[in-house]
């Protein structure tokens, strides 16, 4: 079984097309609720409203997105545990608050996340990026790890807070190139990003889509991506895996169910979105919103929640993160 399954290629679109409308559709009836737990406007809340408008006509049913923002995602997470199991109602959740937020000291969560929703399909991965400040005194990987070993503590990298996984893919490069990189946490992305602009802090390890605008602007230089693959539009640019074989980070997004989803609507509701993200329309608008799509079954989505959750674990109980 393979960890990951990232579809872009022919063979995977392909793959994807075969997956027709779902035979169970008559088993929803009724409006369905899709519970976003981020506010309007924002990467999560835009996948949202993709994938229902796309489901719509497999699923045989109006798809309401319903914006619970707050938690990290959890008032969202919560509601969708306490739903019925009916199949009327759906959720997205990030890859932080199933392999990051279990593990992190100190953070009480209100659901038991392996227990009290259910796994349903990955939908989505979000490009993971390192960009420079205009500022910064180097302009590749190399030259950066190089001034850093000479400057221990010296250098320095922004993210959007603590435990973020701005913050996780920051200390993962740390630890894989054997650099002292000082870590500058902000609340939130935009100041970050402000601050890199303004010359305040030389990197950042973060997700594309936030950086686009001033990429395009010219005011942060991309500079090599932390994923297995390229977005198109930076297609020349080189995977950080190239300096640091073995580096990898992934931020991805899956579909959730309520607690004790039976196994048939679970299926269902799989093959919908997988049939959703075979959509020409969608994979165009994923392309143009630096995602890419992502799907598999509820196994291999399991199984990529336990791998990440090992990996973020060892890295936030090699640093001593703790919720805060």
């Amino acid at each position: 079984m393979k960890r990951r399954t990232f579809v872009g290629g022919a063979t995977g679109l392909a793959a994807l097309g075969t997956f027709g409308a779902p035979a169970l559709a008559q088993k929803i009836t009724g409006d369905v609720r899709f519970l976003c737990g981020f506010p309007p406007g924002g990467n999560a809340d835009l996948l949202c409203r993709l994938l229902a408008e796309a489901a719509k006509s497999e699923i045989g049913q109006n798809i309401l997105v319903e914006n619970k923002a707050g938690a990290g995602g959890f008032i969202a997470n919560e509601t969708l545990a306490n739903a019925a199991p009916d199949g009327r109602t759906i959720g997205l959740a990030a890859m932080a608050a199933m392999a990051v937020s279990p593990v992190m000291p100190g953070l009480k969560l209100p659901i038991n996340v392996d227990t009290d929703i259910t796994p349903i399909s990955p939908v989505a991965n979000v490009y993971n990026i390192l960009v420079f400040a205009k500022s910064a005194p180097f302009r590749t990987v190399p030259e950066m790890i190089e001034l850093a070993k000479k400057n221990p503590g010296k250098l320095t990298y922004a993210s959007a807070g603590n435990g973020t996984s701005q913050h996780l893919a920051g200390e993962l490069f740390k630890k894989m190139a054997g650099v002292d990189l000082l870590h500058v946490p902000y609340r939130g992305g935009a100041p970050a990003i402000q601050d890199m602009v303004a010359g305040t802090v030389q990197m950042m390890f973060g997700n594309l889509p936030e950086f686009l605008g001033q990429i395009s602007a010219g005011n942060l230089i991309p500079i090599a991506f932390g994923g297995a693959s390229r977005a198109p539009a930076f297609a020349s640019l080189p995977l950080m895996s190239q300096y640091l074989p073995g580096y990898r980070v992934d931020n991805w997004f899956a579909v959730f169910g309520p607690r004790n989803m039976p196994a048939d609507i679970v299926d269902l509701w799989n093959k919908t979105l997988r049939a959703a993200l075979a959509k020409p329309d969608i994979q165009k608008r994923y392309a143009e919103n630096a995602m890419e799509i992502f799907t598999g079954s509820p196994a291999e989505l399991k199984a990529t929640i336990a791998a990440d959750r090992k990996k973020w674990q060892e890295i936030i109980q090699s640093v001593g993160m703790k919720n805060e």
